[in-house]
């Protein structure tokens, strides 16, 4: 070990996407910031996902909040670093009377606010180039935003570096932290606070604090499929989504269709299936995806769980096209909560999205994590 590698205000130990959106908020309390990771860049869940800002249906109380913040961030730090919005808006037809029970309710909701219930002849109407198939009712959303994360993530990073001054380490595994310092093989970085990311990692550092929050993995797997000719307005989901979703499935009126749903589906949710679709720039499709829990679920890609997701892809959209690429992601799940952020030592904090919507609500939690404990204002982006 060399000693002192270099002294900073805050050290942020992750480059996924929760990591990044601690730098952002500390370097925009004016502090000087390093991040230092294993890995020269992501390559984990924040680059394996749909690059999705999902909004409408996030739990209610905090999370909804939360994902309402990001996405505003999103929107001033994607033109600054050249991140491509590809889609705006969420498409969700239902073809369940039970179904259209739940979005009625959930339109009573302030989750509901700008948000549109239509009929299937409206659908159509609005979206005349999408082969929908018939649906009872649609949701329509307009504040979901997507990216292409595998894209967005290195962006992001490029442009804290380039612009906001923050400093990324060599790639280094920091193998302990304590108040100040945060050590790697090669020597310390010493900081005033420091900021732990680590994802799905939930061995390496404070693992008793990653145990007391019952946080596990959980695994996805993903599709892309070949331009299917026509274009997408929106990304669109389906009857699962209204079971997977808190936002939605909290509701009382969701009881009827989660019982329907595992009488007529009971395969697809036992693979926790439900059904995103979205659209690259290249016209292709990204299609999911699954969840497989577990503290050490199998890398291996099913073919009995892709066709379950294409099920639901035909019932929503028609005829799948080809699948040209399939992946696997991994990322930290808990039965207990959404996310966390503790305190483990004097200035030196940990935190989690264990809910796998760190694209959705990071920016958010960043900033509601950094400026607590360093109580700094926080400027606007420049």
């Amino acid at each position: 070990m060399s000693g002192i590698i270099g002294k900073f205000d805050v050290a942020v130990v992750g480059r996924g996407i929760v990591g990044l959106a601690h730098a952002l908020a500390a370097a925009r309390c004016g502090k000087s910031v390093l991040v230092v990771d294993r890995n020269a860049r992501a390559t984990g869940a924040s680059i394996r996902n749909f690059g999705f800002v999902t909004v409408t249906g996030q739990e209610r109380h905090d999370m909804w909040p939360l994902a309402r913040r990001a996405r505003e961030v999103w929107t001033q730090v994607a033109p600054r670093a050249g991140i491509a919005i590809h889609q705006e808006g969420l498409a969700l037809p239902v073809r369940r009377k039970a179904a259209v029970s739940v979005l009625e309710a959930f339109m009573q909701t302030e989750m509901g606010e700008q948000c549109r219930l239509v009929s299937d002849a409206q659908l159509r109407r609005i979206d005349p180039a999408t082969p929908f198939a018939a649906c009872e009712a649609a949701l329509l959303s307009p504040h979901e935003l997507r990216v292409e994360a595998r894209e967005a993530v290195p962006l992001l990073a490029a442009w804290l570096e380039r612009e906001m001054g923050v400093t990324f380490a060599p790639p280094a595994s920091v193998i302990a932290c304590e108040q100040g310092r945060a050590v790697t093989a090669d020597g310390e970085y010493h900081a005033e606070a420091i900021f732990v990311c680590p994802g799905d990692d939930l061995n390496a550092l404070f693992p008793r604090v990653i145990a007391e929050h019952a946080v596990t993995r959980c695994k996805l797997q993903m599709m892309r499929l070949a331009a299917p000719g026509f274009r997408l307005p929106r990304p669109v989901m389906s009857d699962l989504g209204l079971a997977r979703y808190e936002g939605y499935a909290a509701l009382p009126e969701a009881q009827p269709l989660i019982a329907q749903l595992r009488a007529e589906q009971g395969a697809h949710l036992e693979a926790g299936v439900h059904l995103i679709v979205a659209q690259s720039a290249d016209g292709s499709l990204v299609v999911g995806d699954s969840h497989d829990y577990g503290d050490a679920p199998d890398p291996f890609h099913h073919e009995a769980v892709d066709r379950l997701v294409l099920d639901e892809f035909e019932a929503v959209l028609g005829p799948a096209p080809q699948a040209i690429e399939r992946w696997v992601g991994v990322y930290a799940s808990s039965p207990e909560q959404n996310w966390f952020s503790r305190t483990v030592a004097d200035g030196v904090h940990v935190t989690v999205v264990t809910c796998g919507a760190g694209m959705s609500t990071a920016f958010a939690i960043g900033e509601r994590v950094v400026t607590g404990a360093l109580n700094a204002p926080i400027k606007e982006i420049a």
